[in-house]
């Protein structure tokens, strides 16, 4: 049997893969203006960080994250044996807890220092059933804002997330920005109080789940899928009548600065994001069409908490991250035409196997020239490699004959026009794309 892809995985194919290249790249352009630096964290961290960070009443945390166990650790389990924190490993199942864990490490956010801004971009974990936009290992792009505290930094990231969107190519019209505030530890704890007593006294139209969850983290009911349980939150008290006055304030300025910045959004005070960490600001984007039920494309909130959950000083954050094959889906369903994974700048072709020297001689001296360059390998006839710098992209074909080469020339033909013409063979390479067809005179490669 021929062995295939773990189920929840994807091969990103040659295509797919310079995507998600021109993908990391963009969100690199596009966080770098408002002061964002990248920062790459492992992949794998010790458990405790995320029951800590995430919370062990949430979904990612106690269904959904991969152990990372070594050999040796295999071997204690198997004789019963119990592994030691320091060596309770998990594949990450989302990029805040380990960028904020690096931060804290690393002392990146001293006191009184100017907030740190970072941004990272690779694959998480997730132990879910695979569905459309759903996969087991997933990519995603993400910031983090470390001591910023005011609401213009919670809206500046908002404001952030939806030019992105914008310039990899998903329409405005074509997704809906919610916000909501969950308050902070002065008015969230008795908003909780009323949530659980909603949850008690309708405990007939609620799940095992939800009643579980209520007894540690009720806003963890907001997420559950049960048609009946939605149906019966339908009725719960808002988070947004129990706010603080210095939350309420908060949650305006947000809105004003979207506002000023003419971002569209609709509040929405049902959305809690899933996480234990947030606190007063959160957001998603959604798109209109193309991932059915499961239409988030990113999003996040503030988390001031979350530094000394994982054993730093109090420092105020906030973040989002952005699912890549989400995205990709938005994108297909918006029209967009995904370009060539082809890099070919230059094809070189062989009329005969006696200039195949020379040629394989001028490949090696234009690649060193900075330019993309390939020729054939197997013995093709010279229609064949036409053909094949075409499927290639190439903007030129360099044509190596004998009679040529033995004057010292060589045959350029634009690929797009398909005019020829002859030039010296003497410093091809340093004349470019460009360079070589306006010396041959037949105009420019395509652009």
């Amino acid at each position: 049997m021929t062995i295939q892809a773990a189920e929840g995985t994807k091969d990103l194919l040659p295509g797919e893969a310079q995507h998600w290249e021109d993908f990391k790249r963009m969100s690199a352009e596009v966080f770098g203006r408002y002061g964002y630096v990248l920062i790459d964290t492992p992949v794998f961290e010790q458990t405790e960080l995320f029951v800590r960070g995430i919370g062990e009443a949430t979904d990612v945390v106690s269904k959904e994250m991969f152990q990372a166990v070594s050999g040796e650790n295999l071997k204690r389990l198997v004789a019963g044996e119990a592994i030691k924190g320091k060596s309770r490993l998990s594949l990450r199942p989302e990029g805040t807890a380990g960028v904020v864990r690096a931060a804290v490490q690393h002392n990146l956010v001293p006191p009184g220092a100017a907030p740190v801004k970072l941004m990272y971009a690779g694959p998480m974990f997730r132990a879910e059933r695979p569905q459309k936009g759903r996969q087991r290992q997933f990519n995603q792009v993400g910031i983090e804002c470390l001591g910023a505290q005011a609401p213009s930094a919670d809206a500046e990231a908002i404001i952030m997330l939806m030019r992105f969107f914008e310039a990899i190519g998903i329409p405005a019209e074509a997704t809906c920005l919610l916000v909501n505030s969950l308050g902070c530890d002065e008015c969230r704890p008795a908003y909780r109080e009323r949530l659980y007593r909603h949850l008690q006294d309708n405990a007939a139209l609620f799940c095992e789940e939800c009643l579980r969850r209520a007894e540690s983290n009720p806003l963890r009911a907001f997420d559950c899928k049960n048609p009946q349980c939605a149906s019966a939150m339908e009725q719960a008290p808002m988070i947004t009548e129990s706010l603080c006055g210095a939350c309420q304030e908060h949650h305006g300025q947000v809105k004003s600065y979207l506002a000023i910045a003419g971002v569209p959004y609709r509040e929405e005070p049902r959305l809690v994001r899933g996480l234990d960490y947030y606190t007063r600001t959160v957001f998603e984007a959604q798109v209109t069409e193309g991932l059915g039920s499961q239409n988030a494309i990113g999003g996040g909130g503030r988390y001031d908490k979350l530094a000394e959950e994982v054993g730093g000083n109090p420092t105020p954050g906030l973040g989002f991250a952005i699912g890549y094959e989400r995205c990709v889906l938005a994108l297909k369903a918006a029209g967009y035409e995904f370009p060539s994974a082809s890099t070919c700048d230059v094809f070189v072709a062989c009329v005969d196997g006696t200039v195949q020297d020379a040629a394989f001689e001028a490949v090696q001296t234009l690649r060193d020239s900075g330019l993309s360059c390939e020729m054939d390998h197997q013995g093709r006839s010279l229609k064949s490699q036409f053909k094949l710098a075409d499927r290639q992209g190439a903007s030129l074909v360099l044509i190596f004959g004998p009679d040529e080469l033995a004057e010292g020339s060589v045959t350029v033909r634009n690929m797009e026009t398909h005019e020829e013409a002859k030039v010296s063979l003497e410093g091809i390479a340093d004349k470019g794309c460009g360079g070589l067809l306006g010396l041959a005179g037949i105009g420019q490669p395509p652009v």
